[in-house]
C-alpha cells in the first residue's frame, strides 16, 4: 500500500550559497512544527543542506539563472524533504567510498554518505537532480 502525503512546504530559490541560510530556517520552522526532538534536528538540518549544497554546486554548477527546489512533505509516520535541481544528474550508484583510505583526506565527497547516514532513507530520480530523504517519525 502506497503512502499519502501532504505537502507541508515547497520553496525554490537561484542557486547561490548564500540561500542555504533559507534551507536553515526552513527547517527550523518545519522542526518546531512537527515537534522533532533536538536529537534528531541536525540530523534533519545538515542531511538537508547536503543535499542542498549538492544540488548548487553540482547540479546546477552554482548557475545563478538554476534554481533548487525543495518541497517538504508529511507521511503518516515520516518527513520527507524532495531536493530537486535543473542539472543533468549523475552517477548515484558508482559513488567513491568517502570511508576508504584513498578518501579520507579529499575535501569532498561525503555529502551523499552523511545524508544516507543521518536520514531513515535516501533516494534518487530523475538521473540524480531529484533527491528524497526520509525521515521517520513514528514513535
Amino acid at each position: 500500500m502506497e503512502t499519502s502525503y501532504t505537502n507541508l512546504e515547497s520553496v525554490s530559490f537561484n542557486s547561490e550559497l548564500k540561500n542555504l541560510i533559507i534551507v536553515e530556517e526552513l527547517i527550523n520552522v518545519m522542526c518546531q512544527d512537527a515537534e522533532v526532538d533536538q536529537d534528531h534536528y541536525g540530523n534533519y538540518l545538515i542531511a538537508v543542506t547536503e543535499a542542498v549544497n549538492n544540488a548548487i554546486i553540482h547540479g546546477n554548477l552554482e548557475d545563478k539563472e538554476k534554481q533548487v527546489k525543495i518541497d517538504i512533505q508529511k507521511g503518516s509516520d515520516e518527513i520527507r524533504f524532495i531536493v530537486c535541481d535543473q542539472g543533468v544528474g549523475f552517477s548515484f550508484d558508482n559513488l567513491p567510498d568517502p570511508t576508504a583510505p584513498e578518501n579520507i583526506e579529499k575535501e569532498s565527497g561525503r555529502g551523499i554518505f552523511l545524508m544516507k547516514s543521518l536520514s531513515d532513507n535516501v533516494e534518487f530520480e530523475e538521473k540524480g537532480s531529484k533527491v528524497i530523504i526520509s525521515f521517520n517519525t513514528a514513535k
